[in-house]
């Protein structure tokens, strides 16, 4: 037996073993961490076979952020098929795989795909719009079992970004806009990937994002987008968005995520910040010590094909670079991988050409070896079919799902009161009506029940306004004509899904009974309106008062828009029907 394949041994003496058998080809594999898909729509098995051997067996890259999939069972099986390529190769590296958020309600092929046949959970947003911190910390937990019984190791999240800029289009993957409760959420989330005091076999690790924050995007565009790439700081806040990361790394996050953004207008070097000298090698490694892995955001050095879509190279700032320089760059500051891109090549080149030396990509490879080992993967290199789908499919974590949609609603208003469960009601956007009477004619209405998402710009978003919405976040005049009609007819219930902090103002004037959703089915809704179950949430950020008001505030600023509607931590708690027909007078 080789010595690095013995568990009974150090892990420092497994990796030094390891290390030194590896040629500069097989380190300069580790550190890449493209995409990986099963057959399916967008590709046949043999296809997806091909595209996978050429990955793990020619390129020599053992870690890979898992797509689509299908169901619990594809992935799992997709999971074993690679491991199977890997043991092949010459050392016989396992494959570590990764995963964007899967457990979320809106599906996104750039920040995370939902699997149906896993528990569906509010968006991040939602887990801070319930008190305390025990929320996030069972959400990771059940991650933690899901992704397991998958084979997924690595979990890309969560986000310690600050929703300070409103706008954001990716605002609700945040624990919100207050930076202690971001903080807190974010060390109780890794706690839960972990699963005990160090990361082990029954880990998932988790990758802190976006150092040093991707809250302060400017006007809210995100920098996914070659047409958004700066990132902002108007107040100063710099220190304050990488707070929430200091936490992290105290908790003992092992690994941490780049963003795309360039910073413009501070001390800062003008470049993304997965190149930037200031922020990586000065901050990251040697102000705060972080020993860790860093990763970068996806493909910044080349591009790939997403569909129809080109996406990247997103080297903002260094797009007059050759994918060889960029790559020197982001070495040299402190990356120790780069994420979506999946040319080894490029680092062969520069340890050749004497640009970068082999020590350097050593201090890499440790780092991520360091992780395989801890995680167990080489003892653990196959899952349990039957297991992924018992446990995909387990009605506990669905019924933990469903709880936390609904701990997670907000009542931002209640003039309507309590819906009647007998009352004809009418329904706009809800397709689970199973314990309501329901009536397509509005003249017969007794009630009406309307579910909104906030509003967006369509084509203002980054990459495809369908994915990322971007823009106004006021009610355009039309939807609000019809509400208004609805609500001279009968009492009007509206709830809205706060992908953003949306102007709910002119909900309000309606008399409207308004729920803040992140997330949510429809018999969530259908039932806390009903009042069979209580409605407890607080919002997890403000509700501003006016579009005015969001674009005279500054972008790394929480909490500055001026006279908001709602304050962060504010919510109507009211009880579920039978809770107050109990409670004395």
């Amino acid at each position: 037996m080789n010595d690095y394949l013995d568990p009974t041994r150090p892990i420092e003496r497994r990796v030094e073993d390891l290390l030194a058998r590896m040629t500069v080809a097989e380190k300069a594999g580790l550190m890449f961490h493209p995409t990986t898909e099963p057959g399916g729509e967008s590709h046949t098995d043999a296809e997806a076979l091909r595209d996978a051997e050429l990955n793990v067996v020619t390129r020599g890259i053992s870690h890979f952020n898992i797509l689509g999939g299908g169901d619990s069972v594809g992935v799992a099986r997709w999971h074993n098929t690679i491991q199977d390529l890997a043991a092949s190769t010459r050392l016989g590296i396992p494959i570590t795989l990764s995963s964007d958020p899967r457990h979320g309600f809106r599906s996104n092929p750039f920040t995370g795909q939902s699997l149906e046949s896993i528990s569906r959970w509010p968006e991040t947003t939602g887990i801070a719009a319930i008190a305390g911190t025990e929320a996030a910390r069972d959400y990771a937990d059940t991650i933690r079992r899901e992704f397991l019984a998958l084979g997924i190791r690595v979990y890309l999240g969560p986000m310690a970004d600050i929703f300070s800029e409103p706008r954001w289009s990716r605002g609700f993957g945040t624990f919100g806009e207050d930076p202690e409760r971001v903080a807190e959420l974010t060390v109780a989330f890794v706690e839960g990937l972990r699963g005990g005091p160090a990361l082990g076999p029954e880990s998932v690790a988790a990758v802190v994002k976006h150092f040093p924050g991707g809250g302060p995007q400017l006007r809210g565009d995100d920098a996914h987008d070659s047409r958004y790439p700066e990132q902002v700081y108007p107040g100063g806040m710099q220190e304050l968005h990488i707070k929430p990361f200091e936490k992290a790394f105290a908790a003992g996050t092992t690994q941490v995520m780049t963003y795309y953004g360039k910073p413009v207008g501070t001390e800062w070097d003008e470049v993304g910040f997965a190149f930037n000298a200031p922020v990586v090698r000065d901050i990251l490694r040697r102000r705060l010590g972080f020993d860790g892995i860093v990763v970068t955001d996806w493909n910044l050095l080349e591009s790939e094909q997403m569909g129809d879509l080109t996406f990247g190279p997103n080297g903002w700032g260094l797009e007059h670079l050759t994918p060889l320089e960029r790559a020197q760059i982001a070495i040299e500051v402190g990356v120790d991988q780069f994420g979506g891109d999946r040319n080894p090549t490029l680092v062969e080149e520069l340890v050749d050409s004497g640009k970068v030396t082999e020590d350097r990509i050593d201090q890499s490879a440790r780092r991520l070896l360091r992780e395989k080992f801890q995680l167990g993967i080489f003892e653990a290199r196959h899952v349990d079919i039957d297991n992924a789908r018992a446990t995909g499919g387990a009605p506990v974590f669905f019924e933990k799902g469903a709880a936390a949609q609904s701990k997670s609603l907000v009542l931002l208003a209640d003039d309507a009161g309590v819906l009647p469960m007998h009352s004809k009601v009418y329904v706009e956007g809800v397709s689970d009506t199973s314990v309501l009477e329901q009536t397509s004619n509005l003249d017969e209405a007794e009630a009406i029940l309307v579910r909104l998402e906030a509003p967006f710009e369509a084509g203002h978003g980054s990459v495809v306004a369908e994915y990322f919405h971007g823009g106004t976040l006021e009610f355009s005049q039309g939807t609000l004509d019809r509400l208004r009609d609805y609500a001279s007819k009968a009492p009007l219930y509206v709830t809205v899904f706060l992908e953003r902090p949306a102007i709910l103002g002119p909900l309000l004037e309606l008399g409207a009974t308004v729920i803040g959703e992140f997330g949510a089915s429809d018999r969530v809704i259908v039932d806390a309106l009903t009042g069979r179950t209580p409605i407890t949430g607080i919002l997890p950020f403000d509700i501003p008062s006016s579009m005015t008001a969001v674009e005279n505030s500054r972008e790394d600023v929480p909490f500055d828009t001026e006279a908001p509607q709602f304050r962060a931590g504010y919510g109507i708690a009211r009880g579920a029907v039978e809770q107050r027909e109990k409670t004395p007078a």
